[in-house]
């Protein structure tokens, strides 16, 4: 590691190897030399007078790049395709008259961008896919513990922990939508020259549209792609880069949502993230465990979702058929993009996967306050016992009140419960309420509601993608 330079704390903290790799410089030159590869071979197959042995020289060369050479080149010429068509080319002494042969620089460059976009797209999926198995799992499991709920962050009805686990794996599977048609609807740019008219085609085929027609399918199929986009200018439209972060940002939105709940519910002490035994909440109090995974999910949450106007502004502002002003802004914005959600994943993995709950705390809570939220149902009993509804609805609130204000301003429990016992009007002992006070009681359909989500939403979708299952995220830092 150099230390005397700026490294990005994306790849030396957060991402993840493999999807550093994917946005290596060599993973790059080598997609370069598969779309020239396809290009030469697809020209051979529609007639032009190129060899099976320049074909099998340029296979030969596909993964030994001379970086020294397309270096040295580059220095000289100022251009970074030229320079590796150069370097191949020196490899390829009987192909380096064919290599790039009616290409312009996009079609290696976009060809690229889409190709490898598309790879990140599909690991994204797949920690996706089990970030939703690990909340899934953490929902079956809590299903049927009651917590306290909050609107406005004040309490408001019971629900459970597992309910409450199904509104973020909603939001995850809402994304997992997204990201499954955005994959499907990737394509290549194909080889369609400077301004998108094939001019240069037109010129080696001799006019032959018909067979022209044939290079952008040729190419698409193998380079893996069921097609190409029908119309370009130089570039494949960059409203595609738009969708596919904007793919991003939805996913750390809904992280972020999920890391916040966390962080909350840590303070409160009702769950809590994992927390290693020799890891250090505070360099100054000892004592404190800090939710700094989640926190950590919250601020490259916030990166990426702000990353997505990049390609946004880029999208809107190219002239014509192209403008380079593009350039500098996509080597940050996408890649950066990537790494960011690759390791928001891991973090997600990682911290539900060793999810702390503590069920006392979550009861002691819920009780102090069910009391208040159990009040309808002792209406009703004490209704049946012979009270009047309109009165006893009237004692209750003056009852409740009272008890809130022991709570809140005299600091003592609760004892909603023993003044409506003492209350005549309602006809009820101390032991008939607590029997009331069964936290179950009051969280409604909830367990239902979680067995209903899982078994016809969730469940299906990880069937259908079983054969992603079984990642384990490996935290940096």
């Amino acid at each position: 590691m150099s230390t005397d330079r700026y490294q990005s704390p994306l790849s030396e903290r957060y991402a993840s190897k493999e999807m550093q790799y994917i946005f290596s410089p060599d993973k790059k030159f080598r997609t370069w030399r598969r779309l020239w590869i396809a290009l030469a071979e697809t020209e051979k197959e529609l007639g032009l007078n190129i060899t099976q042995e320049q074909i099998d020289e340029l296979k030969a060369h596909a993964d030994d790049i001379n970086y020294d050479v397309a270096k040295a080149r580059e220095k000289e010429v100022r251009h970074d395709v030229m320079s590796h068509v150069y370097a191949y080319g020196v490899q390829c002494p009987k192909a380096k008259g064919i290599i790039h042969l009616g290409a312009t620089s996009c079609y290696v460059g976009d060809n690229t961008d889409i190709i490898i976009m598309t790879e990140a797209l599909k690991l994204v999926k797949k920690k996706l896919v089990n970030v939703i198995a690990e909340l899934a799992d953490f929902a079956d499991k809590y299903k049927d513990q009651p917590t306290l709920a909050f609107t406005h962050f004040q309490p408001a009805q019971p629900t459970t922990v597992g309910k409450r686990a199904t509104l973020w794996l909603q939001e995850f599977m809402l994304d997992m939508e997204d990201l499954d048609y955005v994959i499907s609807t990737m394509k290549l740019l194909g080889s369609k020259g400077t301004t998108g008219t094939q001019a240069s085609f037109l010129e080696l085929f001799d006019g032959d549209n018909e067979t022209i027609d044939k290079i952008d399918p040729m190419i698409a199929k193998k380079m893996g792609f069921k097609e190409c986009y029908p119309v370009s200018g130089q570039t494949y439209s960059r409203k595609v880069d738009t969708r596919v972060l904007n793919v991003l940002a939805g996913i750390a939105a809904s992280a972020h949502k999920f890391s916040n709940d966390i962080r909350l519910l840590q303070h409160l002490k009702e769950v809590e993230e994992p927390f290693e035994k020799s890891q250090i909440g505070s360099s100054a109090m000892a004592y404190k465990r800090n939710p700094m995974r989640s926190e950590r999910i919250a601020s490259l949450s916030r990166y990426v979702m702000i990353d997505a106007m990049n390609p946004a502004i880029t999208s809107a502002t190219q002239w014509f058929e192209r403008t380079l002003d593009d350039s500098a802004n996509k080597r940050l914005s996408v890649p950066e993009g990537f790494l960011a959600i690759d390791g928001i994943l891991d973090l997600c993995l990682n911290v539900v996967d060793g999810l702390v709950v503590y069920p006392k705390v979550i009861e002691k809570r819920l009780m102090s306050e069910l009391p208040f939220m159990a009040t309808e149902n002792i209406m009703m009993d004490a209704v049946k016992a012979g009270g009047d509804r309109q009165e006893l609805h009237e004692r209750i609130r003056e009852l409740s009140m009272e008890a809130g204000k022991n709570v809140k301003v005299e600091g003592k429990d609760n004892n909603l419960l023993e003044l409506i016992a003492a209350d005549p009007a309602f006809n009820l002992t101390l032991e008939e309420l607590q029997k009331t006070m069964d936290p179950s009681k009051y969280v409604g359909r909830a367990p239902l509601q979680v067995d209903n989500f899982l078994n016809k939403v969730v469940r299906p979708m990880l069937e259908e993608n079983k054969e992603l299952l079984g990642v384990k995220a490996e935290i940096n830092v």
